[in-house]
């Protein structure tokens, strides 16, 4: 799966500098980190995110996050499977409880190079460092019922595209991770 990856992101056609800049980060770090898939790298490691989208492509999926205390897309970390679509369905079922969701293609969405700031989880200190985040275009059925895991999250919402960009309090995220999906997603329909 690795050796997919890779020639998946050298194809990759960058969406813009921010997406160039850091395809040649994810590569880098593909190319010579043999524990980049796992949590144990502790200054950076894969994770996988969904932009989760109604069939119509004008609502977005966003899950009220404990740690960050934001709205945000859904994702997870790699925890050692190589199969990023297959990490980015298995987050979006568990913090939502959405069973009817699918990809709408095998593809790359988006990618980006995420800090993290220090934090505790489950009473351990977890240090600062990147997330190597590869993004997934999700559709589900907005009509079916959403759960909260309450160990990640307090709440599960549809927004509007607009909406979702405006109720996340992370400037950057809004201004540069959302508000880009947004656009690469508008280009589809």
């Amino acid at each position: 799966m690795r050796t997919n990856l890779i020639n998946e992101l050298e194809l990759y056609q960058a969406f813009n500098e921010q997406e160039e800049m850091d395809r040649k980060i994810i590569l880098n770090a593909l190319l010579s980190e043999p524990l980049i898939f796992e949590r144990s790298e502790l200054t950076k490691h894969i994770t996988s995110s969904a932009w989760v989208v109604n069939p119509e492509k004008t609502k977005v999926l966003m899950a009220y996050h404990n740690i960050y205390d934001s709205w945000a897309w859904l994702g997870g970390h790699a925890d050692g499977e190589e199969d990023l679509l297959k990490v980015a369905l298995k987050e979006v079922a568990e913090e939502s409880g959405l069973k009817e969701i699918k990809p709408l293609n095998q593809a790359i969405f988006s990618l980006e190079v995420l800090t993290v700031d220090g934090h505790v989880k489950k009473d351990i200190y977890v240090p600062s460092h990147l997330h190597l985040n590869i993004t997934y275009l999700i559709e589900a059925n907005e009509q079916e019922v959403l759960i909260i895991k309450e160990d990640e999250n307090s709440d599960v919402a549809w927004f509007n595209l607009d909406e979702a960009i405006e109720a996340s309090n992370e400037v950057w995220f809004r201004d540069n991770v959302y508000k880009k999906l947004n656009s690469k997603l508008r280009k589809l329909k």
